[in-house]
Parts: C-alpha cells; structure tokens; sequence
C-alpha cells in the first residue's frame, strides 16, 4: 500500500522570496547561456522550470509535496492585466488604419481555427473537448496568464490538471513561437522576392519598443501609478460581481485591463498626465513574478504521462499555425516587405505572446531593415484585441461544447 505523501505548505511572502530567487536564477542563466537569450525564453520561465524540477524531485525521492498559497500570484495577474488596459490608448489604436482592422479580423479568424484544432485532436485522442481549449487559444495566443486564469475555471468544472496542462501548453508554445518567427519571415522572403530597405535603415531605432531608458519615477508618479493600478483591479471586481449576479461569468483579469481602458481614455479626455514608462515596469514586475511563481508551482509528476499527447498536439499547431500565417497573413496583409515583418510577429503572438512577437520582428529588421507598419499594428493587436477577441472565443466553444455534451 503506497505511503501518502507529506505535504509543506508555503505561505504568501515565503513565495513570494522564492520567486524572486526564481527570476534571479533565471536571470543570471540568461546572461550565461548564449541559447537563452537567442530564443528569448523569459528568465522566469527557465528559473521557474528548474523550480518546479526540483520540487518534482523531492517528491519523488522524498515523498514530500509542497504546495504553494497562490494568492498572491492570483493578485499580480490582475494587476498586470490592468497595466496592458492603462496602456490601450484609442487614439493610438486609431493610428493603425486599415492594416489593424485587417491583422485584428484575421487575429480573430485565427483563434477560432486555432481552437477548431485543439478540440479535434483531444477528442480524437478520446479526451474531454475542453482540455483542446487548452491546448488551443487558452494557452497558445493566450500565453500563461490566460491559461492559469481559465484553467482555474475548468479545474473548477471538474477538467483535472487542466491549469498545470495549459501552463505546459504555453510554455512550449513560447519557445515554439520564439523558434518559427526567423524561418518564416526568411522563406517568406526567398520565395516573394520582395524589397527589402536594408539593414540599418532609418527609423529602425524608433520602431524598436524600449528605445529609450525611462526617467527616474517621482514618489507622486510611484503612488499615482499604484492608485490606478488598485482602481482597475477594484472596480474589475466590483463589475465582475454584478456581471455574476445576472449570470454572466468573465475572467477577472479581463475585466481590470477593460477597466484600465475606460480610465485611461478618461485621463487622456481630461488632459492629465500619468507615468507610462512606470506603469509598464510594473506590469513587467508582475507579470515576471506571476510566471514564476505559476511555473515554480507546477507538480509535473502529474504531467508525466501526457508528454508524447501534449508534444503530438503542439507540432500540430505549429504546423496549421505556420500555413496560416504563410497563406493567409502574408497574403491579406499586402504581400510586401511590412507584410514578412508582420508575419514573423504573428508567429510569435499566435504560439507565444506580445513580447515573443516582437522579438521576433526585431530580429528580422535588424537584418533586413526598419518595418514601422509591423511595430505598430502588431503589439496593438497583441496587447488589446487578441485578449479581447480570445475570451469571446474561449466562451462561445465552452457554452458549444457545453450544448454539445448535454
């Protein structure tokens, strides 16, 4: 008869310590390791791997099971997903033109393919239809926060594991997007024959995101910014209770990043001033300690059956993910130099996130030269419609499915 396993509970701020210790690892393996830094894996992600490894071997050699209080990491999600809210201007989302309104009508077609595959392939494998939500849009466009915020949901309708499944899902779809983006963008190329500007072309400084170091925040900047960011994350709450109340069920993080929308286009119609450069450091901040303190917490000697599945399943989406971006991206988008830029960073935002895009675009305007339409429409789409579009995906196949299974 197999021994129960002892289990240690960590608390808030012990996790909390451990998560930094977590991203420092992460960090200091990133300088060191050439191979890191070329498929830009984020530092929380390799420190949190490791984590999650060596709690997985004490629980394999010592029995012991530790688990951790989340609660905190659930508070920095928010928090996070309110920044990308504070930081969606209209007026700057009008700048697009007609190339956003196009990249975000086949964002959207792509998500619904993107789950379409998904379902279809657990249900061929005989699993449940919802865990091909997780391994489609949920974790893949989604990235880590949308697949821990809606694997909490189907955890709670009775999808074991499916939080831990979509963190798998999503940390491979990182590095996955990180990997295709180059090789896309490079085929695109050698098969159009299209003009390239040439590597260090002008404006290939100011297309680039972080192009220049912020200013030193001032004590009314640093509490501003928390103010705001504690109004989002209230006011997402209060909304989601009363949405709740008339049955009508959205990720809380959803509703703190349209809260931050609505607050910062009342701000901009007020003409009062707020510090972006903070409030981004601050999603950086959050968004790193929430991937870590969700990977470092991963218990993978649940996942190790389902490696061959979950393997099988990505190189499918990465493959419908390749061909759509090939015939359908460059294609509709204008067949042109932007358009093999854009393409790359879709590879990223369809497997990996916004950072993963546009780091994959960077590398291919540093070779080939300055694509200023691609920097524009692409972290657009990624920071505000994707998000958007992904939740009404994501409820619209749960309540088919629903139907469906009843």
């Amino acid at each position: 008869m197999s021994q129960e396993p002892q289990v240690l509970m960590v608390g808030p701020a012990d996790g909390l310590i451990i998560a930094i210790v977590v991203l420092f690892t992460g960090l200091y393996l990133s300088r060191h390791i050439a191979a890191l830094r070329e498929f830009n894996i984020p530092p929380a992600v390799t420190g949190g791997l490791i984590c999650s490894g060596i709690i997985a071997a004490i629980h394999g050699l010592a029995g012991i099971e530790v688990r951790f209080n989340l609660e905190l990491r659930d508070l920095l999600l928010l928090v996070f997903f309110a920044t990308i809210g504070l930081g969606s201007r209209l007026r700057t989302l009008r700048k697009g033109g007609k190339a956003l309104a196009l990249l975000v009508v086949i964002a959207g077609v792509f998500l619904i393919v993107q789950d379409i595959t998904g379902v279809g392939l657990a249900m061929l494998m005989g699993a449940h239809p919802g865990y091909g939500l997780m391994a489609g849009s949920v974790s893949l466009a989604g990235g880590h926060g949308t697949a821990i915020a809606w694997g909490a949901e189907a955890e709670a309708a009775g999808l074991v594991n499916a939080g831990a499944i979509g963190v798998v899902f999503a940390t491979f779809g990182l590095i996955a997007g990180g990997l295709i983006g180059g090789p896309v963008a490079q085929l695109l190329l050698k098969r159009s024959g299209v003009a390239t500007p040439g590597a260090g072309a002008p404006g290939q400084a100011a297309s680039a995101p972080d192009a220049r170091a912020p200013a030193m925040a001032s004590l009314f900047d640093i509490l501003s910014a928390i103010l705001l960011l504690a109004i989002c994350v209230e006011a997402g709450h209060l909304v989601n209770r009363l949405l709740f109340a008339r049955g009508v069920v959205l990720p809380g993080f959803l509703t703190a990043m349209v809260v931050g929308i609505v607050i910062i286009n009342l701000i901009d119609g007020l003409r009062l001033q707020v510090n972006e450069d903070l409030i981004k450091r601050m999603g950086e901040v959050c968004l790193n300690l929430f991937l870590a303190m969700s990977l470092m917490s991963m218990q993978l000697w649940l996942l190790a059956g389902s490696v061959v599945p979950v393997m099988t399943v990505l190189l499918i989406q990465i493959t419908v993910l390749t061909l759509f971006t090939m015939w359908v991206v460059f294609r509709l988008m204008g067949r042109d130099y932007d358009a093999v830029v854009i393409s790359a960073g879709f590879a990223g935002l369809g497997l990996g996130a916004t950072p993963v895009a546009i780091a994959n675009m960077t590398a291919v305007t540093a070779r080939y030269g300055a694509s200023l339409k691609a920097f524009l429409v692409v972290p657009l789409v990624g920071a505000f419609f994707v998000d958007l579009m992904n939740a009404a995906v994501i409820k619209s196949f749960i309540e088919v499915i629903s139907h469906w299974l009843t």
